[in-house]
């Protein structure tokens, strides 16, 4: 009887291996392929790892070398995209904030959102928190309202709380209140010395008056694109100018309201990496700082390394770029965003990755005048409670749905054709972004622990494999 026993346990003890086994060895796929027949959905067939060999090209994933961790992927939210959301009928707005910030079901599961301090050039029109008349100011920010976002941006980021409550929140202006500025315009001049301490008040206001709201901003940067003040609102803050606000007026500032809200520097393309790696050489300014933040207009995006091996202890972000495509095309460019940014940037130390923006009506509306921005889509093109999604979306929701905040990217070879990205998440389980950059359909290999996985994605198609 007992020897009985004793089989019937050991037998049972193997099959829960051996089930164990197989459900470790299993591998889902999220697709999208360039010929939008297939737009990011799992598919059917799960893969196997087994131990065979061939001769296609091998990604080999190693869980035992590992670089930064991830903070999380998403999108601007400016006053754009909250007034064309709030604007919905509350069915057809909870329906699209579920679809993009949860992360059951098909959901794309966004992990972190952008706002706007004050307007940007996709608002109507240009405000700040404190619009006074020329000639008067105000230092203590007595007169201080967010007003303006009120109406839509906090609404909607209230909503989304309610769905994500741990979503990462980033705050960036474009321009400070114009009777700071030596211009008394949106658009250009710069900061004036006088008001750097009021400034430096100024942002101590929004975070605290967010915080009231029950919105919790996680980083700001100093300002979009300082080197471009061409834009509707925008303004022109040299390295040093941002190195001495920070170090003499934003960091003490903070310390003094004892906010640990994030001072992100720079915010700009790659093309300049001496701007941020010139104001962490300032021991005075970098001990305020937790990292640099790249747009991709210009430049490479191995500068990001460039600046994190300059300073290693540093944080590196991407929070800015436009992904558009012409929705009558019958072919999606997923293959670029993806490589270009959710792989390039992570691949270079970047904590997130951003899009340029949420939202937007069939008209790309609204912008700014003078300097606004006509051809930024959304990515969602939102027509009443009528919802298109956008290769922003595609691009997006390939790594935020399962990349979740936490995870750590590991490493990964790349074999030509086959550029890549890998993470290990929070429960243990690995992702992998491969997009096929070749003019042919291509069968590779994913090699892990020694045992191999073989699929097959055919050219500009991108997909998103776990186990």
């Amino acid at each position: 009887m007992r020897s009985k026993r004793f089989c019937a346990i050991l037998w049972l003890v193997i099959v829960l291996i051996s089930f164990t086994t197989s459900a470790q060895s299993d591998v889902s796929k999220w697709l999208t392929k360039a010929d939008k027949t297939v737009l990011f959905t799992k598919q059917k067939m799960s893969l196997k790892f087994v131990g065979a060999q061939n001769n296609n090209p091998t990604i080999i994933v190693n869980e035992k070398e590992s670089f930064q961790s991830i903070d999380g992927f998403g999108y601007a939210l400016t006053g754009g995209s909250a007034q064309h959301i709030i604007k919905m009928s509350p069915k057809a707005r909870t329906a699209l904030l579920k679809e993009l910030f949860a992360t059951d079901g098909n959901n794309i599961g966004v992990s972190y959102i952008r706002l706007t301090i004050g307007a940007s050039d996709l608002n109507e029109k240009v405000f700040s928190y404190n619009d006074l008349a020329e000639g008067e100011t105000d230092l203590e920010q007595k007169r201080f309202e967010l007003g303006p976002d009120r109406i839509d941006v906090i609404p909607v980021m209230k909503e989304i709380l309610a769905i994500n409550p741990n979503i990462k929140i980033m705050g960036s202006p474009w321009s400070p209140p114009l009777w700071m500025k030596t211009s008394y315009d949106a658009r250009g001049g710069m900061l004036r010395p006088e008001f750097y301490a009021a400034y430096a008040k100024y942002f101590v206001r929004y975070i605290q008056d967010m915080g009231k709201e029950g919105i919790h901003i996680d980083a700001v940067t100093i300002q979009n694109e300082p080197l471009h003040p061409g834009n509707n609102p925008s303004l022109l803050m040299t390295a040093p100018d941002q190195a001495i606000f920070i170090k003499n007026n934003l960091g003490p500032a903070f310390q003094k309201a004892g906010i640990n809200t994030k001072i992100i520097i720079y915010d700009h393309n790659a093309d300049r990496p001496d701007y941020p790696i010139t104001i962490l050489n300032d021991p005075d300014a970098r001990k305020y700082i937790d990292g640099s933040a790249f747009h991709l207009y210009g430049g490479k995006i191995e500068a990001l390394t460039d600046v994190h091996n300059a300073h290693p202890d540093k944080s590196i972000y991407f929070t800015e770029q436009m992904v558009i495509e012409d929705p009558n095309e019958s072919r999606i460019n997923i293959v670029s965003p993806i490589k270009r940014l959710i792989i390039g940037a992570t691949r270079n130390w970047s904590r997130n990755v951003l899009e340029w923006n949420l939202a937007a009506d069939p008209e790309n509306k609204p912008f700014t005048d003078r300097g606004g921005c006509p051809m930024c889509q959304g990515a969602v093109t939102i027509d009443k409670d009528k919802v298109t999604r956008n290769l922003a979306y595609y691009s997006v929701a390939h790594a935020s749905k399962f990349v979740r905040p936490g995870s750590q990217r590991i490493a990964s070879n790349e074999p030509q054709g086959l550029p890549n990205v890998a993470f290990k998440t929070h429960d243990g389980k690995k992702v992998l972004i491969v997009a096929n950059s070749r003019e042919k359909a291509q069968t590779f290999n994913i090699s892990f622990m020694g045992k191999l996985v073989s699929d097959t994605i055919g050219s500009d198609d991108v997909a998103t494999y776990i186990w």
